[in-house]
């Protein structure tokens, strides 16, 4: 049995915690738990065991059900030989106070908690009705090359330089009955990071996320950890609606009370409580693509207009693409102020972030060296004996990893430069910044691979930079990007992507020229105004208003 060396990754749930994952999952006394089986893959020393042994003992009790009846309806799993004496003894004690005899209760407590690793464990296939617990956190890295080898074997979501708790969703979502739950404390990083990616996949494709309550500040610990926690519920059937919680701080064990009976029994679209906000979406985001994050009224504005319009990159659509400019591979060499350097069709005026900073496109006088031919190809450098002496003096081209690549190119870009967009208008971005900053470029300017460029068949790029001007938009970057310190975003093609636009031939010609007018007069507050018009949306739902009008 292979062993997890010195870090266990254990951290202990409190008891209010375990009781909202065992609620919300189902795990009810009222219910014949009996008849029911309940997994536990990480049971340390009880947390979660005690909770849900005291309800199974109420409710055979409910049921007059003999307590010798109860072997095949907890299957907990420990690696550490102290942790499992310790949660027998938990399952042995509370048997033996609910009438049991002591050889039953010890037999019970055996049967129940059992020394192996779950993610490795194959003698017991049985399925389960539930799988609760907090799935220790440790990283592929702290792993022996081993056991790190038979967990990615066995489970193909463990991918990239993730954590095993991601095999302990893949396993326990494996064993689910039909309308199974897991429930899980747990980081959330995986629903935002690549190493998540093979898990969102097979989520979205064969469960139903229930709950994701989103923890960050309070304290559901017995110890102080940077763990990022979320409940979140999951179940063997086909997707349904989804209750989104952003809770503070303050959320207490009170809060949590309400919240559960609010998400297991109510019908209203929202909730607020102490320290607490929620939505119930009517469905989850599906794919391997990363989730969005954000309070539950922003991840409902992100659902409702990814239901109801268009990607921005869509050029069947919208006649929209969404990219990034050329990167050089040696931007000292390629780019210069110097209009002459080399032959006149082999230089371009580029386009770069500091031509953006005012909100208006203000060159200030780069250029690309171009070594491409407008067919795509390379140039012969025989053909510009003064292109060719100009990069003669720079050696430092050759030593590129692109260029030993391919030696008798060593004189080529990392990208190409495609000659039809130096002509195109363009929507311009830089990459890092804290509001989202669309400026237009009219054409006759080559982007720099700072800056990401939109281009349209049908727009006219100064309404879609009203629209992409607005909080609406904003609120798209923030849902999928991760901020940068001190609140910096970074605007790149994979989030860009993601904001929704409508068919510009469904626009009111009035809210066009509000848009257009916005956008030219870089006016935020007048964009979003238009905007929530185009999307028929109430700005204050949404969180959407400005900081002084909240």
């Amino acid at each position: 049995m292979p062993a997890l060396d010195q870090n266990h990754g254990e951290v202990f749930t409190r008891r209010w915690v375990v009781d909202v994952l065992l609620d919300l999952v189902g795990y009810d006394a009222d219910r014949d738990l009996g008849e029911l089986r309940l997994v536990e893959p990480s049971c340390g020393t009880g947390a979660f065991l005690r909770p849900a042994v005291e309800r199974l003992i109420r409710s055979a009790q409910n049921a007059d059900r003999d307590l010798r009846s109860l072997d095949g309806a907890i299957r907990a799993y420990d690696l550490q030989p102290g942790n499992v004496r310790a949660a027998r003894l938990v399952c042995r004690d509370l048997l033996a106070a609910a009438g049991a005899s002591a050889p039953v209760a010890a037999g019970l407590a055996r049967s129940w908690v059992r020394r192996a690793d779950f993610l490795l464990d194959d003698d017991d296939d049985r399925e389960a009705d539930f799988a609760v617990g907090n799935p220790p956190y440790i990283r592929y890295d702290d792993l022996s090359n081993e056991v790190a080898v038979k967990y990615r074997t066995a489970w193909q979501t463990m991918r990239g330089r993730g954590d095993i708790y991601v095999g302990f969703f893949e396993r326990c979502l494996s064993i689910l009955k039909a309308d199974g739950k897991v429930g899980f404390i747990c980081a959330d990083r995986w629903m935002r990071n690549q190493y998540g990616a093979a898990l969102r996949e097979l989520v979205s494709r064969e469960y139903s996320v229930e709950q994701v309550w989103t923890m960050h500040g309070v304290d559901a610990f017995e110890e102080k950890v940077s763990a990022y926690p979320a409940i979140t519920v999951i179940a063997n059937k086909a997707q349904g609606p989804v209750v989104v919680a952003d809770m503070e701080d303050s959320f207490s064990e009170n809060s949590a009370k309400s919240l559960v009976k609010w998400s297991t029994r109510g019908r209203s679209a929202a909730f607020s409580g102490p320290g607490v906000k929620a939505h119930r979406l009517p469905h989850w985001f599906g794919g391997s693509d990363l989730w969005p994050t954000g309070t539950p009224a922003r991840l409902a504005l992100v659902e409702h207009l990814n239901d109801r319009y268009y990607p921005l990159h869509d050029p069947e659509n919208t006649g929209t693409r969404v990219s990034i400019g050329v990167a050089t591979g040696a931007d000292k060499v390629y780019i210069t102020k110097d209009g002459s350097a080399v032959e006149s069709d082999r230089i371009l005026p580029m386009a770069m972030s500091g031509d953006l900073m005012s909100g208006n496109f203000e060159w200030q006088g780069n250029y690309l060296i171009n070594p491409w031919s407008e067919d795509g190809s390379l140039v012969e450098l025989e053909d510009y004996p003064q292109m060719s002496e100009y990069f003669s003096r720079h050696p430092q081209l050759r030593t590129r990893h692109v260029a030993k690549k391919a030696p008798a190119r060593w004189y080529r870009t990392i990208d190409k430069v495609h000659a039809d967009l130096l002509a195109r208008p363009k929507l311009l971005l830089q990459d890092m910044k804290s509001a989202i900053h669309p400026v237009y470029e009219p054409g006759g300017f080559y982007p720099h691979h700072n800056l990401y460029y939109i281009v349209s068949d049908i727009w006219d790029l100064e309404v879609l930079g009203g629209l992409l001007l607005s909080r609406v938009s904003q609120a798209f970057i923030e849902a999928y990007c991760v901020r940068m310190r001190g609140g910096t975003l970074r605007f790149q093609a994979q989030y860009l992507k993601k904001i929704r636009v409508p068919r510009p031939s469904s626009l009111d010609r009035m809210i066009s020229a509000e848009l257009k007018s916005a956008f030219r007069s870089r006016d935020t507050e007048a964009a979003t105004r238009a905007a929530a018009k185009v999307y028929e949306i109430d700005l204050e739902e949404y969180e959407l208003l400005s900081a002084g009008k909240n």
